[in-house]
């Protein structure tokens, strides 16, 4: 399956497997993909629930005053009659909300652990997308993740074997080998819709999970050179002609030549090296040997990056003099980093936002035509800041910017 972007093209690297690498020069803030999900599903625990999200856009209903609930379960709510009825022709189908209705009451599923329900939840979804939308079906089962057949996938293909009835054209397209299959797709291929950022929430959680065909080739790297925004409940702070709400859009870090690989991080970049190689190894079946790795593996448990560490509003962050910073901005592109320390020093410097619990990247807003920008944006709060002065810009400032651009 070919990356619909005429400055990306996928390859097999060696190592590594299938990935994504520049067909050209591409400059920092870039939009290199605009990635529409093929499926989606909440997060929200099988039971009678009064999600504070809509379950079809998954957009806050915080503030929203025409709220509607499913007329046939009454469990499901939508912010809006459009979003109701767009989910009845897709994701919230006839069967599907049977079937969901079914495991709400289905006693041994209540009794499993969350990530569970969550997995008959996704196979729901991904069998009703094989009847609304068999082409996206094909595209899921084309993803990384071959079937294990364990003992997960065997019960909760029990499960949903009993949730097929007359609403259903069940077909050969159902089997155990096909459930296990679609698990390993999920498990490897599913990105998180987070609730919205707080400063307060230390653990941010996840309100939805959905498939973005294109953006799960991209491989992991623990210093990316690109980094997904989406915009579920607010407007991107740039013009973006027919963006849907749950789009993600991939975004270049700073400039890469032709050839290189584009890689994200499949989480926040400040986690220590333990955690990450514990997470990778985890959630996706692989240790991470990118440039950074292979220096922190070298680290005794009390090493850190190389600095002085200075306290700020009650937090230790880590500062750097001009001299060091200078030095490590001409080390900045990945490939120079192997006579480095400490590759990822100037990175947290630059690159990570320093809101409170916030630890998302920053990225440059899109150039407009041949002029680069000097506003960065966080990915997780989006905050916007000028790369110039280092100055933070206010709510104001944003409207500005976008109405600038």
């Amino acid at each position: 399956m070919a990356v619909p972007s005429s400055v990306l093209k996928v390859e097999e690297i060696q190592g590594r497997g299938r990935g994504i690498v520049a067909s050209q020069p591409l400059k920092a803030g870039q939009i290199i993909l605009t990635d529409s999900p093929i499926l989606l599903y909440p997060v929200s625990p099988i039971s009678p629930h009064s999600s504070s999200f809509c379950d079809h856009c998954f957009k806050s209903l915080q503030h929203q005053s025409s709220i509607v609930s499913c007329p046939s379960c009454r469990q499901y709510r939508f912010c809006n009659s459009i979003c109701l009825s767009k989910a009845h022709g897709f994701s919230h189908s006839t069967w599907v909300c049977q079937a969901l209705s079914q495991l709400q009451t289905n006693s041994v599923l209540v009794q499993q652990p969350l990530e569970r329900q969550l997995q008959a939840r996704f196979l729901v979804a991904a069998y009703n997308l094989a009847v609304t939308a068999p082409s996206n079906f094909q595209i899921l089962l084309s993803l990384q993740g071959s079937d294990d057949n364990d003992d997960a996938a065997q019960f909760l293909h029990s499960v949903i074997s009993s949730l097929f009835s007359g609403s259903y054209p069940r077909n050969e397209l159902f089997s155990l080998q096909v459930t296990s299959s679609l698990l390993a797709k999920d498990k490897l291929n599913a990105f998180g819709l987070m609730h919205p950022f707080s400063e307060n929430d230390e653990n941010r959680s996840v309100r939805a999970y959905g498939i973005y065909p294109y953006a799960s080739f991209f491989n992991h790297d623990c210093l990316p050179n690109a980094c997904r925004f989406d915009y579920v409940d607010v407007n991107p702070p740039y013009h973006a002609d027919g963006l849907n709400n749950t789009d993600f859009i991939i975004r270049m870090i700073h400039d890469v030549p032709q050839g290189r690989e584009i890689c994200l991080s499949y989480f926040p970049v400040n986690e220590n090296y333990s955690s990450r190689q514990k997470r990778l190894l985890e959630d996706y079946g692989f240790a991470c040997n990118c440039d950074r790795c292979n220096v922190e593996s070298n680290w005794s448990d009390n090493e850190s990056v190389e600095g002085d560490v200075e306290e700020e509003n009650g937090e230790e962050v880590m500062v750097m003099d001009d001299d060091d910073e200078e030095e490590q901005n001409e080390n900045m592109e990945p490939s120079d980093n192997d006579n480095n320390d400490f590759p990822h020093a100037y990175f947290f410097l630059k690159y990570m936002c320093d809101r409170t619990n916030c630890w998302g990247t920053l990225a440059p807003l899109p150039p407009q035509g041949d002029a680069l920008s000097n506003v960065m944006e966080c990915n997780v709060c989006g905050k916007l800041k000028s790369d110039d002065d280092n100055l933070n810009i206010d709510d104001k400032g944003q409207d500005e910017v976008a109405m600038e651009d």
